[in-house]
């Protein structure tokens, strides 16, 4: 939750030495269809967390703009260019948010949290090698995300510490149930500002490569405001005025933008925004797009995204919004 976005390579935890993620994992032997693979990077094979109705995979390219679009976009940066947070090489490897997915085998160990009373209680599913945000050395958000493909539950911590004895210290975490979709308590925090799931909200490679993503995605801005809209159910902010996001708003690219010119790649990310839009999900860099990170990114291709503008996007019609 860094006002600037670090993108910082990731690294293992317990591989002894600079291993990366985004290889994939494990197979899915006899598992059905949907079922995903097991490791750090995994392929989803199509699973998407929460019930189609949820609105992570609700389509908004029909829904009306909201009255105060211009005035919101403005205050992000309407001149201001897009950039996708992620990749294959920054320093050395990839970057991005990682993930890890596992299975019922995996040992829940000890949680403790600084903000124990807006936290899911532990344990947690995390192994050895639960990559962390940025690295084991990092000092940027150390977010940590682990599915459980047999429990269907999402396990998500920011600040996150690893600890001799098996345990984590994180200052918040988060369990989701992907099969439910049930919004977090309202004004509670998650692993991130807005209360909300980080994983659903991520580009990842499995999808791109696989023709399309069917979710909306997360981004951030430098500004937000002190309210919510659904889904989110929190701000980190003490800021007022009505021209800045709150936390939850969200966006889509304008169905008037011309993506023929794209790499095919580029193309799945733009219809996505399109078709899904993005939510403001945490204070950070203005236009930053967060995706998990994978060796087989073409960064050339990523940053030809970064030709995109604010003024591209429009913010589409709020619900109630909760300012106190």
């Amino acid at each position: 939750m860094l006002l600037i976005s670090l993108c910082l390579p990731v690294f293992l935890l317990g591989c002894g030495g600079a291993g990366v993620s985004g290889s994939g994992g494990g197979g899915t032997g006899g598992n059905p269809p949907g079922t995903p693979d097991l490791g750090i990077g995994a392929d989803m094979h199509g699973y998407r967390p929460f019930p189609a109705d949820n609105s992570w995979n609700t389509r908004i390219d029909q829904a009306p703009v909201d009255p105060n679009s211009d005035a919101l976009i403005a205050s992000i940066g309407a001149s201001t260019s897009f950039h996708p947070d992620f990749g294959a090489n920054w320093n050395g490897g990839p970057f991005g948010i990682p993930y890890m997915v596992v299975d019922h085998t995996t040992q829940p160990v000890a949680m403790s949290f600084t903000y124990s009373d807006e936290s899911d209680p532990g344990p947690y599913p995390f192994p050895p090698n639960a990559p962390i945000e940025g690295g084991s050395g990092s000092s940027g958000d150390r977010h940590v995300l682990v599915l459980d493909r047999d429990t269907k539950k999402l396990y998500e911590t920011w600040s996150s510490y690893p600890q001799p004895d098996g345990s984590w210290q994180c200052v918040s975490g988060a369990i989701f149930d992907c099969a439910a979709g049930a919004l977090r308590p309202i004004y509670w925090t998650s692993a991130d500002a807005a209360g909300l799931p980080i994983f659903p909200g991520l580009v990842r490679y499995d999808e791109v490569q696989a023709g399309a993503i069917n979710h909306a995605l997360r981004f951030t801005v430098s500004v937000t405001r002190h309210a919510f809209v659904a889904p989110a159910r929190h701000w980190a902010s003490s800021n007022t005025s009505t021209s800045v996001p709150p936390m939850g708003m969200r966006v889509r690219l304008k169905a008037s933008f011309d993506i023929s010119g794209y790499p095919p790649d580029d193309q799945v990310i733009l219809t996505a925004l399109k078709k899904y839009g993005m939510f403001v999900a945490d204070n950070g860099s203005n236009w930053y797009l967060s995706g998990a990170p994978d060796a087989r990114w073409s960064d050339n291709d990523l940053n030809l995204l970064k030709q995109l503008k604010g003024s591209d996007f429009e913010v589409v019609q709020m619900g109630q919004i909760i300012s106190n």
